[in-house]
């Protein structure tokens, strides 16, 4: 198992808690972020903004800020690369025992750093190593809780056993054990939009575990302009990553079929769609994504004229009409 190495020392941290938010263009919005951390009832934090190469004033904002409060923030600045790369490059510089990602849109509740370090801590000493995360709710600025609540009030799984088996949807938030994020980085080898559960679902592959509470962290600021929302609404733009979670799905994931067999479904189904829009943009598939098992090959296939049929809808509505070639497919 990951955790048993009886060579692994622990770092020395500096603070119980990193903040980290990546940020592009955002200064209007981290004010948000910044007042949020203000009120915190626990202070042993550190707040580290990596900025993607923003070209307004975020950077005289972070620098106001550093000159204001007691808690001390970190500024970086790099050449656009992506969210992703911002965001490795942040745990990187991580000198807190957790991680928390918290974007330059969104907020915390006033005691939710106080809340994740009591609920980390009540996770035994010598069961920690296990355990990758504390997630808990969001809830959105009017009050109403974001997505559905867990079964249990504190419940002990991954984030495969959440989406699948207990059929738990909508956008969480919490902490992540940085130890164990420096050995999970976001592929940045992959261009553009990479989903974020990619690297958690790698993690419960590995054995980690994340301790789910009803307990709400973070206030869900939803923008048209956010990395997720665009990559669920736009399938040409963001193929290569939705064709990487529905193939992390088909493949890699297929132990969970049995709880939501409907979910795989789709999952092929997408497999084939979105495959079809990398085709059209002659975007190549990464190193090593091979579709392999009997259980995974035959589900794509049975499920690829349905795909095709996604993918023709897709060019549609982006105004286009099929090619002869895309008829001849279907036919």
């Amino acid at each position: 198992m990951p955790w048993r190495s009886a060579s692994y020392v622990p770092p020395a941290w500096r603070y119980q808690f990193t903040i980290l938010t990546p940020t592009y263009n955002r200064a209007h919005t981290l004010q948000r972020v910044y007042e949020s951390l203000c009120e915190q009832t626990f202070q042993d934090f550190e707040w580290v903004v990596v900025d993607d190469g923003s070209t307004d004033h975020t950077k005289k904002r972070i620098q106001q800020w550093q000159q204001e409060v007691l808690f001390p923030i970190h500024y970086v600045w790099q050449p656009n690369q992506h969210k992703k790369a911002a965001f490795n490059r942040g745990v990187r510089m991580a000198q807190g025992e957790l991680v928390v990602a918290l974007d330059s849109d969104d907020s915390l509740e006033a005691n939710a750093l106080y809340d994740m370090a009591r609920t980390w801590k009540e996770i035994p000493q010598k069961e920690r190593e296990r355990f990758v995360a504390v997630t808990g709710l969001c809830k959105t600025p009017e009050g109403n809780i974001v997505g559905d609540m867990y079964p249990y009030d504190v419940l002990d799984a991954n984030p495969l056993d959440i989406q699948f088996k207990f059929g738990v949807t909508g956008e969480k938030f919490g902490c992540l054990s940085t130890a164990v994020l420096q050995r999970f980085p976001f592929p940045e080898n992959i261009e553009g939009f990479v989903p974020e559960s990619l690297v958690w679902r790698s993690m419960a592959r590995a054995g980690y575990l994340t301790r789910f509470v009803n307990q709400v962290y973070r206030v869900y600021h939803d923008s048209s302009d956010s990395l997720s929302r665009q990559g669920k609404n736009n399938a040409a733009t963001h193929a290569l990553g939705l064709w990487l979670l529905a193939y992390d799905t088909v493949v890699d994931s297929l132990p969970w079929f049995h709880y939501k067999p409907v979910a795989f479904i789709k999952a092929g189904m997408r497999y084939t769609r979105f495959a079809l829009h990398m085709r059209d943009q002659s975007i190549a598939r990464p190193h090593g994504y091979r579709l392999h098992g009997l259980g995974a090959i035959a589900l794509v296939v049975a499920t690829a004229p349905f795909g095709l049929l996604l993918f023709l809808r897709d060019k549609l509505h982006m105004g286009g009409r099929p090619s002869d070639a895309d008829r001849k497919r279907v036919a």
